[in-house]
């Protein structure tokens, strides 16, 4: 123990343990270990020290709000668009003559320059509409109007508005003016199958159907509608056949609309009758033989006491030709657009059933042509009318 105090003491130990720490750390190793330190030392007070209070009197600062950019409305024709066809509107004395009159017509160019109108501005329509009435066409006003129908978008556009409308209000019971809404009709520019669409669902459809009840002023505002509908190719042409057929005496109109032409025909016998066991015998020319029809329960009316399907569909119907002893009457089942008529039983679409033959079932031929082919029938039904009916012999003379 004494041996290594004394060995402590010794300087020359001293000294040989300064030299064995320098060689182990050369000095400016241990300078750049002190400056690492100190400058760990001053980031850790900077970071930990508290914010500094606000001077008296001076609130603290406030997170400045975003700025929202509102949506670019389009060409600057656009955006002023609504506020001058507003100045316009308020202009008592009609604004057709003298300066009023140049007005109108920079409005219309400023109307010209914008592709797309912003909805307010096609909210205008109907304040436009009673400023332009419909006799004075080539007025300022009613130009204004026809060139705003046919920009509008579907969602805004006034004169798709105003043929729904009429619509609505010829189901009611009330009497749109027909002109006007055709004249709607005609410049609905991007509002045009729309409205057509609604046609067919609100008139066409149900005038298509057997039973149901189509008020007269509803059946003279499809007459005068459909015209323009087809000649777009906006209204399928066999919902409209099958309106016409069952609608021949109320609304004769619509047979001219017919655009099928004439095709090659023949007797084309049905690929799946349903109901009595012995239907062949309608079909097996034998004009002794038949088969007793069995009346409808009720609800079952749309298919009848016998149904005779077609798969493939008939493409075209011309005529059918009956023989009985009874009377009874055939419906068709044609297919119609999603929406409109009856839908199919396993949503498998929508299909309309007019009336096409009524048979007094004398035990003669009778032939009935409707006015107009019918076109994508997939089936035609048998009805008697009173129980001991007997189909005879049935043929429909058609094309596939």
């Amino acid at each position: 123990m004494r041996m290594e105090l004394a060995g402590a003491d010794n300087p020359r130990s001293r000294s040989e343990s300064r030299s064995l720490l320098v060689r182990r750390f050369p000095l400016h190793t241990l300078l750049l270990m002190l400056v690492a330190l100190l400058a760990f030392a001053r980031l850790y007070y900077v970071s930990h020290q508290a914010p500094p209070a606000p001077a008296p009197g001076k609130a603290p600062a406030t997170k400045q709000p975003v700025k929202i950019t509102p949506p670019d409305l389009g060409p600057a024709a656009c955006r002023g668009l609504d506020a001058v066809l507003g100045d316009l509107l308020q202009q008592s004395d009609g604004g057709t003559g003298g300066d009023a009159g140049t007005a109108w017509s920079d409005a219309h160019r400023q109307l010209g320059d914008c592709p797309t109108p912003p909805a307010a501005a096609c909210a205008r329509g109907p304040a436009l509409a009673s400023r332009a009435p419909l006799t004075a066409k080539d007025g300022l006003p009613r130009e204004l109007l026809a060139t705003l129908c046919e920009r509008c978008a579907p969602a805004d556009n006034p004169c798709g508005q105003a043929v729904m409308q009429a619509l609505r209000e010829a189901a009611r019971r009330g009497n749109p003016p027909l002109q006007e809404a055709s004249w709607s009709l005609e410049h609905a520019g991007p509002a045009l199958g729309a409205a057509c669409q609604e046609l067919a669902r609100q008139a066409v459809g149900p005038a298509a159907m057997t039973g149901a009840e189509v008020e007269p002023q509803l059946l003279a505002l499809m007459e005068a509608l459909a015209p323009t509908c087809v000649k777009t190719e906006q209204l399928p042409p066999a919902l409209l056949n099958a309106a016409a057929v069952q609608q021949a005496r109320r609304a004769p109109m619509l047979a001219t609309l017919n655009t099928a032409g004439t095709v090659e025909t023949k007797p084309i016998k049905p690929d799946q009758p349903t109901g009595p066991g012995d239907a062949f015998r309608a079909f097996d020319r034998d004009e002794l033989s038949g088969v007793k029809l069995p009346m409808a329960e009720a609800g079952t009316g749309a298919d009848g006491a016998l149904r005779l399907g077609y798969a493939p569909s008939l493409k075209y119907v011309a005529s059918f030709q009956v023989r009985a002893t009874g009377p009874g009457s055939l419906r068709a089942h044609v297919r119609a657009p999603d929406g409109v008529g009856h839908a199919e039983p396993g949503g498998k679409g929508f299909f309309v059933d007019p009336t096409v033959c009524r048979f007094h079932g004398t035990g003669r031929w009778e032939i009935c042509k409707p006015g107009v082919p019918l076109l994508d029938v997939d089936a035609v039904s048998v009805l008697p009318e009173r129980p001991g009916v007997e189909l005879k012999e049935l043929e429909i003379i058609g094309a596939r």
